[in-house]
């Protein structure tokens, strides 16, 4: 800690020239923007996750219209209450379409009711993958920009070596540890970046499960409910 935080690493920065400082500053800024997308995201599918688990015992004992019209009122704002939602307004333009004098719902219908719900499910899934390509994407440019910090880091080494006409370790010093330097700025964005990306993609299908789940319990209720 006393070596990521002290005086010379700090002296080192300053004393850097400015293509190294552009991009330390581009890795720093990838830092927070993949620390930030990453705790959005945890913090946000833990809380989805928590409404699916409160929702889908409740729809497990729907046994009638008007109760799925207010379980979907009671998780308003919430992942379950949009899909609900959504779909509850399909189901009553299908209802209003449908002859007064059926009791049960047709082969086609059904199929519009199914497929509806599926597209919303594919529609979230999607929606869940948001910002996720940013993390990969960082993952591997803040490799390269570390490497290309170290290529420029090195150059320098020998153009000084050039200059000078000497090899010794004062010539070189500054060259090979801006090059360092920059080599570890971007293994420290491109690690993390790495972890959270297929942490995030395992969170989302434990998501997408408990949702598929959801969705199946959905579309056996509307079966029990309109299906002779």
């Amino acid at each position: 800690m006393k070596f990521l935080f002290g005086n010379s690493l700090w002296q080192l920065i300053v004393m850097s020239d400015a293509v190294s400082k552009m991009v330390l500053l581009a890795l720093f800024g990838m830092s927070i923007v993949c620390w930030t997308i990453f705790l959005y995201k945890v913090i946000l599918s833990r809380l989805k996750k928590r409404q699916i688990a409160d929702a889908l015992p409740a729809l497990k004992k729907v046994n009638a219209l008007q109760e799925l019209l207010n379980l979907s009122s009671a998780f308003a704002a919430t992942l379950p209450g949009y899909f609900l939602s959504h779909n509850l307004t399909i189901l009553k333009s299908v209802l209003q379409r449908r002859d007064s004098a059926a009791t049960s719902i047709t082969e086609q219908e059904w199929d519009e009711l199914c497929d509806e719900a599926e597209d919303t499910f594919d529609d979230i899934v999607h929606h869940e993958h948001q910002y996720m390509p940013v993390l990969y994407s960082f993952a591997g440019v803040s490799t390269l920009m570390g490497l290309f910090g170290t290529v420029w880091g090195l150059v320098h080494s020998f153009i000084r070596i050039s200059e000078k006409q000497s090899a010794d370790i004062t010539t070189v010093a500054p060259g090979i540890a801006e090059a360092l330097l920059t080599t570890l700025a971007g293994l420290i964005v491109a690690i993390p970046a790495f972890l959270m990306f297929h942490y995030l993609d395992n969170d989302v299908k434990q998501l997408e499960y408990q949702l598929s789940k959801f969705v199946d319990r959905y579309c056996l209720v509307l079966k029990s409910l309109f299906r002779s």
